[in-house]
């Protein structure tokens, strides 16, 4: 296995607290602590993303040497690595939680690969931290399945996020009460290698701030800028300010992005969010299948509904106000900060009207467009209808003599489309007519239509099947997805089982419908 060159900048440059005690404490003056990872008993490789390993600067041949498993499963460093957890803050369900801090991850050091690209590569999973307060900081099988093919499906549909190396199974059994009901089980434990340019979280400056510390406030916030923001340019309170309202801009086309494909994070709590507008921390996520704003994937989201998929866009917003008032100390210029909110709305209204044109095959949204979209989704609602077969299929429609027939499979409930369905036609008329005013050439359309609308997404159910079968030592499932998931928007007919709609049994299934934040 090649060595890596790493150029370790954020502990480095950065104050940290290096006394060694591995112990659930109050972090002060540090925005990182030393660690090490806790060696486990039989670490072996079950999956790895050879586009991230190319990244690095890696072969499939230095994957699958030996010492692979050792290092990405905690039980030894490469040269050059310096470990750490880092020490932030953040507002969970809408309050202040105060210290949180890596609890189950560790970064392994930034390694530098021949592009000059900077690449941190964290482990999730790999033991104890002082952020691990009464936990033991391991992940089991089922939250790394799904966080290793969610990071690397969603890097191919082209949204922004963090990036999955590698998923290896430590061979220790691991304790969850997977549904908070007091029957706690041994899992099979597991560690995913996550990879970003930076892991830095809004909670990052949260935390410093609610303490009063605005000295370690502004190393944090100038290191970012230098390190993760290099094309900014000004004097320090110019780059400051630029850095935050294209923090704005980024998290805004993030989540037009999450929009656009039926995904719901699940947990957008502030410590989960990235300051590069990156989709991180992947946990009790889920992907809209019968269309329902108010879905949420998360179990302890289940009342209030903070999370849920219609919610996204307002929340990201309330984040950046909540991130807005963690750097009031250290820019001086408040209008500046007062614009992030426009900069947030503009930027989101334009790329998800963008993305919602494509989705609907017309060249662009009109305020004429707005009852038919709002019509089309109401229907959605109402009739139980896939997000994802339906706009696909959509653009298999004839305009000239149109039918609902391409959309039969969407439909969940044969009893609702039955119910509607003159409703449906009428809306269907509408639709065509729409289309035959824009003249787009059939097959123009139906590219840009099949360029936003995927044709795979990882349904819920498809990652328990791979779950359920690589819990039995089983890891195929695993290595197919991955397969399917790297070309999302292909027919790939040789995998047409993969882009069904969510089986009866599923319906209700743990781990196939809605999911706690055990790991």
């Amino acid at each position: 296995m090649r060595p890596l060159i790493f150029d370790n900048r954020f502990v480095r440059e950065l104050p940290g607290d290096t006394d060694g005690i591995n112990m659930p404490r109050q972090v002060y003056d540090a925005l990182w602590s030393s660690v090490q990872p806790t060696p486990v008993a039989n670490p072996q490789l079950l999956a790895y993303s050879s586009e991230v390993a190319t990244l690095l600067g890696w072969t499939d041949a230095d994957m699958q040497h030996p010492d692979f498993a050792q290092v990405f499963g905690g039980n030894q460093l490469m040269t050059g690595m310096q470990p750490y957890a880092a020490c932030y803050g953040g507002h969970q369900f809408g309050g202040w939680a105060g210290q949180l801090g890596d609890g189950r991850a560790m970064s392994l050091g930034e390694t530098i690969n021949n592009a000059g690209e900077r690449w941190e590569l964290q482990l999730k999973g790999a033991g104890s931290t002082p952020y691990s307060r009464r936990a033991d900081g391991r992940a089991v099988l089922r939250s790394s399945v799904r966080e290793f093919l969610c990071s690397e499906a969603m890097h191919h549909l082209g949204i922004p996020t963090t990036r999955a190396l590698s998923l290896v199974a430590t061979g220790d059994g691991v304790v969850r009460d997977m549904f908070y009901d007091g029957n706690p089980q041994v899992e099979p434990g597991a560690i995913v290698c996550r990879v970003a340019p930076s892991f830095i979280r809004f909670g990052n400056f949260e935390l410093p701030t609610s303490r009063g510390d605005i000295g370690l406030l502004e190393q944090l916030v100038d290191f970012t800028i230098a390190r993760d923001y290099p094309e900014l340019h000004g004097d320090t309170q110019e780059k400051r300010g630029q850095w935050f309202l294209e923090i704005c801009r980024r998290t805004a086309v993030m989540i037009a992005h999450w929009m656009r494909v039926g995904f719901v994070h699940g947990v957008m709590n502030t410590d989960n969010m990235s300051i590069l507008g990156l989709t991180i921390d992947y946990g009790p996520y889920g992907w809209l299948e019968d269309y329902d704003p108010m879905w949420t994937p998360n179990t302890t989201d289940a009342q209030g509904k903070r999370y849920s998929y219609g919610q996204q866009p307002y929340i990201g917003h309330w984040n950046l106000a909540r991130l807005k008032d963690a750097l009031k100390p250290v820019i001086s210029d408040v209008s500046v900060l007062d614009a992030g909110s426009q900069v947030y709305a503009d930027t989101y209204s334009e790329t998800f009207g963008t993305m919602l044109a494509a989705k609907f095959g017309i060249r662009e949204l009109s305020d004429e467009d707005a009852p038919w979209i709002n019509s089309a989704f109401e229907l959605l609602h109402k009739t139980e209808v896939d997000m994802t077969l339906f706009f696909r299929n959509l653009a298999m429609l004839d305009v000239q003599q149109p039918t609902l027939t391409p959309l039969y499979p969407a439909f969940y409930r044969d009893d609702l489309l039955q119910r509607n369905h003159a409703e449906w036609d009428n809306w269907l008329q509408h639709y065509c007519r729409r289309l035959q005013q824009d003249n787009l050439p059939t097959g123009e359309r139906q590219q840009r239509m099949n360029a936003v609308n995927p044709r795979f997404v990882l349904r819920n159910y498809l990652a328990q099947q791979a779950i359920d079968q690589a819990a039995s030592g089983d890891n195929s499932l695993i290595t197919e997805l991955l397969t399917v998931l790297r070309h999302p928007y292909d027919e790939q007919a040789q995998y047409a089982t993969f882009a069904e709609k969510r089986p009866e049994w599923a319906r209700h299934k743990a781990g196939c419908s809605m999911l706690s934040c055990s790991s």
